[in-house]
């Protein structure tokens, strides 16, 4: 059985909690479904100087701890899935970039941009949380109508953070009526998820699933975006 390939849109750090989690909770996703997995890193520097190595992978996972050494190659990796129909997922400060890649491109926001790296930006669509998320647990409540509430096989969820940025819910109604709906919020109210309609899997979180492989165990959203990598790296066989 040919071996799948995922790309980790990030700038690798053991120290990083989530970088240790993700290959782990791939690998339980491998077994789960039973296809073996390659996990490339695509380091956001390297990406600069050779933006096709995001297409030689079957799926693309923009990784937490930002910033990033170079965010814009990580947005124009995170557009490459978007426009080729590529699996995405995108966690904590990969979920921020997915947002940032879709309101400058799709919504034509060109100065979107985050108030970790710009305090001073006019649109600072990802702002400062009204509460630190580090090392905190939290529920999420789905959209009973999403993809991730099937996915999930609930409506409530329950998981780990380690941000304290994330979409302004000020600029949440820039997505109204967009391919990109907000299906997942806190207690609060404030988004946490979001997906893409008409897209094959692009999904992305302000908390972070990966961190299921800490305990051995793989994640629904972790296992449905292998298994729609296999099935994009099995229809690109038969092409």
């Amino acid at each position: 059985m040919s071996t799948v390939r995922i790309g980790l849109i990030g700038d690798r750090d053991d120290h990083v909690t989530a970088h240790r989690a993700i290959p782990l909770v791939l690998a339980a996703a491998s077994r789960e479904i039973a296809r073996p997995i390659d996990v490339v890193w695509l380091a956001t520097t390297d990406l600069a100087r050779d933006p096709s190595a995001a297409r030689a992978v079957d799926a693309l996972w923009a990784v937490p701890a930002t910033p990033y050494a170079d965010g814009a190659a990580a947005i124009a990796a995170i557009r490459t899935a978007r426009d080729n129909a590529v699996p995405f997922l995108g966690t904590c400060g990969g979920y921020q970039h997915a947002l940032l890649e879709f309101a400058r491109d799709a919504l034509g926001l060109t100065g979107a941009t985050t108030v970790e790296e710009h305090p001073e930006a006019e649109l600072a669509l990802i702002g400062r949380l009204s509460c630190d998320l580090v090392e905190a647990r939290g529920r999420i409540r789905l959209d009973p109508s999403s993809r991730l509430a099937a996915i999930c096989g609930t409506l409530e969820l329950e998981e780990t953070y380690h941000c304290r940025f994330g979409l302004d819910p000020r600029h949440r109604a820039r997505f109204d009526g967009t391919a990109l709906r907000i299906v997942g919020e806190d207690l609060a109210g404030e988004p946490r998820a979001f997906e893409l309609r008409g897209h094959p899997f692009f999904v992305g979180t302000a908390f972070q699933p990966e961190r299921a492989g800490l305990e051995g165990r793989s994640h629904p959203i972790v296992t449905a975006f292998v298994r729609a990598a296999a099935q994009a790296h099995t229809a690109a066989s038969r092409a």
